[in-house]
């Protein structure tokens, strides 16, 4: 995968591909950093044991097939646009995201052929959230028959952990 370095303009200032900013954006939302530098503050193993243990469980369910995934890759263009595709109908029918009876929405996200990451969503609240999300649709898949709803990343996340 080629590595675009950040270019400098006339006045100094970093100018940042649209790739780059998207990353940036998302950088910090997830977990906040313990900061704290109390030691009692930061000796809470039998806390974070427990709960480390907890996502494990949920880990180890959806790879030993107690929990059912549906599976969509979407190619290199979602690191151009920041937008992944959610398919709702296929041929006139519903299909994708209307119609799955998984557990688990994964989405695999690729460039070049590689396997930058995969996010994965409780199908439940995803179908939550999008309604949520702009509607902006266009159709794709096999002989353009399937309607996808263009879904930018940065915004899906945004929704996410505003939810919970």
């Amino acid at each position: 995968m080629e590595v675009i370095k950040p270019t400098k303009t006339s006045s100094g200032l970093v100018q940042l591909d649209r790739t780059a900013r998207f990353y940036l954006n998302l950088r910090g939302k997830n977990m906040p950093l313990n900061e704290s530098t109390d030691i009692k503050e930061l000796k809470k193993f039998d806390i974070d044991l427990s709960f480390g243990q907890q996502w494990e469980k949920y880990i180890d369910d959806m790879f030993s097939g107690a929990k059912t995934c549906e599976v969509k890759t979407e190619r290199d263009r979602w690191a151009q646009t920041g937008n992944i595709c959610i398919e709702s109908q296929s041929y006139g029918k519903p299909s994708g995201i209307a119609t799955t009876e998984a557990d688990l929405w994964v989405h695999n996200l690729t460039l070049d052929n590689e396997l930058i990451c995969s996010l994965v969503f409780p199908v439940d609240k995803l179908k939550e959230i999008l309604p949520q999300l702009p509607k902006k649709s266009v159709m794709g898949g096999d002989n353009n028959a399937s309607k996808l709803q263009l879904v930018s990343l940065v915004k899906l996340m945004t929704l996410l952990t505003k939810s919970t």
